[in-house]
């Protein structure tokens, strides 16, 4: 077992070892500075000290799990819970009701509420609103135009994720709201989670006053989503029907805050990690023309010319390998966080009760011990005859366990649409103003990519 309880006074318990401190830690911030200031370098670094790093965050102690196998352990065992820097940072914009915070008895009965909406046999039917919101894209970038990757990627995101989730109107001017103010919002709890200052973040300065005012307008959104269905007296099947529906271990209807928290949740990370993939494809798209080929070629195999539509996803192999490398290479996810509940060993270290535990999917994906000419962007490395000699847990975009995404099936569809759309409609090339460096916030997304859409 790589993971087990310790009590005080197991045989052994004692000898258990404290692992190591990272060096390059300062006063009052220790690492934190360094993380904020170079965070993917820094956490890439961390393998070279062992499978578990000590790390200061302020004045707090963080575990650092750096090895695959590890990270599958924490994201498994009960003894871990979702909490941490993380988490608290993003319980200003999630709450403590959603699915994605809760933990417990109260986070499986959440699940037990969303699941329906994104079995198996419940995608399909959301296929024609993917078209729709992915062939709308072709549309408005007709004419060699130079596209804004990110409204763009935000727009068809929070289009999709409103219609067939929420089976909203979204109007566009929504969709900006909420693209602006994610972008503050996101920035602003990522700096909350690197450096926690705690009462400095109350201050009434200019970037806390933008991320507060960020942050009330969404909320606000999702009180006038509510609201309006409400009113509506409409009870479409969909997931919000099922949320104002759904009944608590007593019985009785699920609170108010609750709801709230659930719609954030389905509409703010989950629009921001599909978008920032987006751009990630988008990214991938102009620099690995040939790859852009392939995709096309393949389309074109599958569908003799006519458009690509929902049904032909799952035959689109090299797409689907595309996308999965593009995720590798650029996670939108890449770090996340964990809480010891007791005292556990992991890899030979003591974990106390109560300490936080971090890693990072992207330095885990980019490891030079897991995958051979790992800086090369290489789809076939997906191939079921390669695959299989990639470490287990080495990959998991979605996250493994009871904490895995729910919505990961519906998520590889809409991204191998729009991938296999935009590829067979258009080459992308870069244009003056465009900046193709990573933007760490609490995602990754290229910084400010700007690309011409010339037909093909």
């Amino acid at each position: 077992m790589t993971v087990e309880s310790v009590k005080p006074d197991t045989p052994g318990a004692a000898e258990l070892r404290e692992p190591p401190l990272a060096g390059g830690g300062v006063p009052l911030l220790g690492h934190g500075w360094r993380l904020a200031r170079d965070p993917l370098a820094f956490m890439s670094r961390l393998r070279d000290h062992g499978g578990v790093v000590r790390i200061k965050l302020g004045p707090k102690t963080v575990y650092a799990v750096t090895r695959p196998d590890l990270t599958g352990a924490v994201a498994l065992s009960p003894d871990y819970i979702i909490a941490g820097p993380l988490w608290e940072s993003l319980e200003g914009l999630l709450g403590k009701e959603g699915v994605a915070t809760a933990n417990g008895p109260v986070h499986r009965r959440q699940r037990r509420t969303i699941q329906p909406a994104f079995r198996l046999d419940a995608i399909p039917a959301y296929g024609p609103i993917m078209e729709e919101e992915t062939h709308a894209l072709t549309e408005r970038w007709k004419g060699g135009r130079i596209v804004d990757c990110t409204s763009e990627s935000f727009r068809v995101a929070v289009r999709v994720a409103a219609r067939c989730l929420l089976r909203g109107q979204f109007m566009d001017e929504r969709a900006e709201r909420l693209c602006v103010a994610l972008a503050s919002v996101f920035q602003g709890m990522y700096h909350r989670m690197v450096v926690p200052l705690g009462p400095l973040y109350k201050l009434p300065l200019p970037a806390n006053r933008e991320f507060n005012r960020a942050l009330a307008d969404l909320h606000l959104l999702v009180d006038e989503i509510v609201a309006e269905r409400r009113a509506s007296g409409q009870k479409p099947d969909d997931l919000l029907t099922a949320l104002l529906e759904a009944k608590d271990d007593n019985g009785d209807p699920i609170g108010e805050q609750e709801i709230h928290d659930q719609v954030v949740a389905i509409l703010t990370p989950g629009s921001e990690t599909i978008a920032s993939t987006i751009m990630s494809l988008l990214l991938v798209l102009s620099d690995h023309p040939e790859h852009a080929d392939k995709v096309r070629d393949e389309v074109e195999a599958v569908t003799g010319g006519r458009p690509v539509g929902f049904d032909d996803v799952r035959k689109l192999t090299h797409t689907n390998n595309v996308v999965v490398e593009a995720m590798r290479l650029l996670p939108a996810v890449w770090i996340l966080t964990r809480r010891a509940v007791t005292d556990t060993e992991l890899d030979g270290y003591r974990i106390p009760a109560g300490s936080d535990i971090i890693y990072s999917p992207y330095a885990i994906q980019r490891d030079p011990r897991s995958y051979e000419r790992h800086l090369e962007f290489d789809p076939d490395r997906w191939l079921p005859e390669r695959e299989k000699s990639i470490p287990k847990y080495a990959m998991r975009p979605f996250s493994v366990g009871n904490r895995k995404c729910p919505s990961d099936h519906f998520s590889m569809a809409l991204l191998t649409l729009v991938t296999a759309v935009l590829a067979t409609t258009f080459r992308f090339e870069q244009v003056a103003g465009s900046v193709d460096t990573t933007r760490v916030g609490i995602t990754l997304r290229p910084q400010r990519l700007r690309l011409r859409a010339v037909p093909r």
